[in-house]
């Protein structure tokens, strides 16, 4: 499909072009698989299925949980070959449905990519405060409020970089793409080279583990139905922001094959990926005791398998991968805000949905960052004992909900719409059906999950209650919902119509072929 035909395809659905299309399909296959970042997810979050289930929670745990996400990216990849927007997900939503649809869903999409953006930068600089820490001899002493600077060096960097580097952005999400595969590549050799013993196969495939606090650590039904699902936010949470191959299909060409494409294969290749660098992680796991003191930080694995060098040499890679994975998380951001913006959603929605003389939408990308940093204000405080602060689960919670919920919607929406859909290019056929009702049941399952505690500690009324323990995810999300559902009941209905037409003049039809 020649830049031409891509303009006359989105004139067909109402806009026009004004985002420059210079991104090629591998360039949109990048940004999604940047933004997943198996050196970020798989890092960061490690912790979470290591004290909620343990081995099994990552072995057995990511290939089940892949495969229902990329269920889910078959979905969206026959809706973005219908609809190629910038605004992706709440479009569908619209179209498919009503206004009132595409309003909730552009909300929970905007809040989720906000979330995302926050935690994969606040998840760089714990690992880059932890690095200059190593680095220095200690001299950084990588305490929370050094993190929480860092972040914001970090996300002001992101910023910059995706305001004045707008020509570069493709290129860098296409270097981010080598560095990931060779990164992890090296990441997994030192593993399997570098430490004088192994742990068995037996204990990768068959060990659990409780730490959670929650059935006294033992492995009976508390543990199989409400622990160990809990431990499967590693996978949900790394495996997501694929949604990004949409909001950036504005600027691919041939985006009605080559997001759809560039969407599953991102979440594809990631899981393979993914999980043979998870598998190395285990087998080099030890020293059981020191990481279960650490609770559960994969960076317990490096420093008691490893020498120091090669320790902090990981480090350093997965910091790099999870800089260029803000990266791409702030140019996805942005792009949603864009685009919900340009359709009058958005409170000050002229400002947001400005492009300047490089056709970069600077002002959603400043306010997007801006409230990254406030809802991550929260993890300047840890519990006591504890590495990584709960708020940082809870921001990873909030970004997994409202984008897995804003993925629900228009998946629902196509699946009651049924053969009265008219597909694009690329398209599930009749196994859409079967498909879809996977993808709502598996998003809503985990949606419930996800707004739990995490911890004794965490539930309210209970013994040893504190509040730096509490997931604020349900406290964040619920006010979210009840603040657009107030807001449209009482305003927006009157006058958010959904999608606005910014071409007005009759759409030239295509040549023949």
């Amino acid at each position: 499909m020649t830049t031409d035909e891509d303009s006359r395809r989105l004139a067909e659905l109402g806009y026009k072009q004004e985002l420059a299309r210079t991104w090629s399909g591998f360039s949109n296959f990048a940004i999604s698989f940047s933004i997943i970042s198996i050196l970020a997810g798989c890092f960061t979050t490690f912790g979470q299925a290591w004290n909620n289930g343990g081995p099994i929670a990552i072995s057995w745990g990511w290939p089940v949980i892949s495969a229902f996400i990329l269920i889910i990216g078959f979905c969206m990849s026959e809706l973005v070959s219908a609809y190629p927007t910038a605004g992706g997900i709440y479009w569908w939503a619209a179209k498919l449905g009503k206004p009132i649809h595409g309003w909730f869903t552009g909300w929970l999409n905007l809040i989720g990519l906000i979330a995302v953006t926050a935690s994969v930068d606040y998840g760089c600089a714990t690992f880059l405060n932890i690095t200059v820490n190593r680095l220095t001899g200690g001299a950084w002493e990588a305490t929370l409020p050094q993190a929480f600077l860092l972040f914001v060096i970090i996300l002001v960097l992101h910023a910059l970089i995706n305001i004045y580097s707008h020509r570069l952005i493709s290129l860098l999400q296409n270097v981010s793409v080598w560095w990931h595969v060779a990164g992890a590549a090296i990441v997994i050799a030192i593993l399997v080279f570098a430490p004088s013993d192994h742990q068995s196969v037996g204990f990768v495939f068959t060990e659990t583990i409780n730490n959670s606090g929650f059935g006294d650590g033992d492995q009976g039904l508390p543990f199989w139905l409400y622990v160990l699902p809990l431990g499967f936010l590693l996978t949900q949470y790394t495996i997501t922001g694929f949604d990004a191959c949409a909001h950036v299909s504005e600027e691919t060409h041939g985006a009605a094959r080559t997001a759809a494409r560039g969407l599953w294969q991102s979440i594809f290749y990631s899981a393979i990926g993914g999980w043979v660098l998870l598998l190395s992680f285990l087998f080099a796991a030890t020293h059981v005791d020191e990481i279960n003191k650490q609770g559960g930080f994969v960076g317990a694995i490096f420093d008691t398998a490893l020498s120091a060098p090669l320790a902090t040499a990981i480090f350093a890679i997965s910091t790099i991968g999870q800089f260029f994975c803000g990266m791409s998380c702030v140019t996805s951001m942005s792009r949603m805000t864009y685009a919900f913006s340009r359709d009058g959603a958005v409170p000050g929605w002229r400002l947001w949905s400005k492009v300047d003389r490089n056709r970069t939408p600077v002002y959603a990308i400043l306010g997007g960052c801006v409230v990254a940093a406030l809802i991550t204000l929260p993890a300047l405080y840890a519990p006591a004992g504890t590495e990584t602060p709960v708020a940082f689960y809870a921001v990873v919670s909030i970004a997994v909900i409202g984008l897995y919920l804003a993925f629900l919607i228009p998946i629902w929406l196509r699946l009651r719409m049924g053969d009265a859909f008219k597909p694009g290019p690329w398209t599930l056929g009749s196994k859409y059906k079967a498909l879809c009702w996977i993808a709502c049941v598996e998003i809503v399952v985990v949606s419930i999950y996800f707004v739990m505690p995490f911890s004794p500690a965490g539930v309210p009324g209970g013994a040893g209650f504190t509040w730096t323990s509490v997931n604020y995810a349900p406290i964040a999300v619920g006010v979210v919902l009840v603040g657009i559902a107030l807001w449209w009941s009482l305003s927006a209905k009157n006058w958010f119509t959904g999608p606005r037409r910014t071409i007005d003049e009759e759409v030239p039809a295509a040549e023949p072929r």
